[in-house]
């Protein structure tokens, strides 16, 4: 698996609203700098974010964006399912084109158990870890 930039910038995107919304909306343009990232980039990053119903938006002098939730109710996997077409560790196993001799292949059991892992540590890996994490680095 190969998370793209889109899929990381949309991590940045989150994790910068956890940071800086304290109960009011986050300016994209405020986001863009702080995260080095093209504005225009972002909103399609936010547009896919928006209709997955993980940030909410807001219009006028003080609009922009918030979290739906609590950082500690978005795990990293659900973010990057709303970016990444697939998250597959292997083309053996990816959705629809799963391999069809995974019988007879003695490497199949491999992929798939390091694609649970992997998918795993996505799935309980919350937003509110990442900050914690990089608070721990610091």
């Amino acid at each position: 698996m190969i998370v793209t930039t889109k899929g990381k910038n949309a991590l940045k995107f989150m994790v910068d609203l956890s940071m800086y919304q304290n109960d009011k909306y986050v300016r994209l343009k405020d986001v863009a700098q702080r995260e080095d990232i093209s504005e225009k980039y972002l909103e399609h990053i936010v547009s896919n974010l928006q209709r997955s119903s993980k940030v909410v938006s807001a219009r006028g002098a003080n609009g922009g964006y918030r979290l739906a939730k609590d950082p500690r109710e978005y795990t990293v996997g659900e973010i990057l399912r709303c970016i990444e077409t697939d998250l597959s560790t292997s083309s053996c196993i990816a959705g629809t084109t799963a391999c069809d001799r995974k019988k007879e292949c003695f490497c199949y059991p491999l992929w798939l158990k390091l694609d649970n892992a992997i998918n795993g540590v996505l799935e309980y890996t919350t937003l509110q870890d990442l900050i914690d994490w990089h608070k721990e680095e610091i």
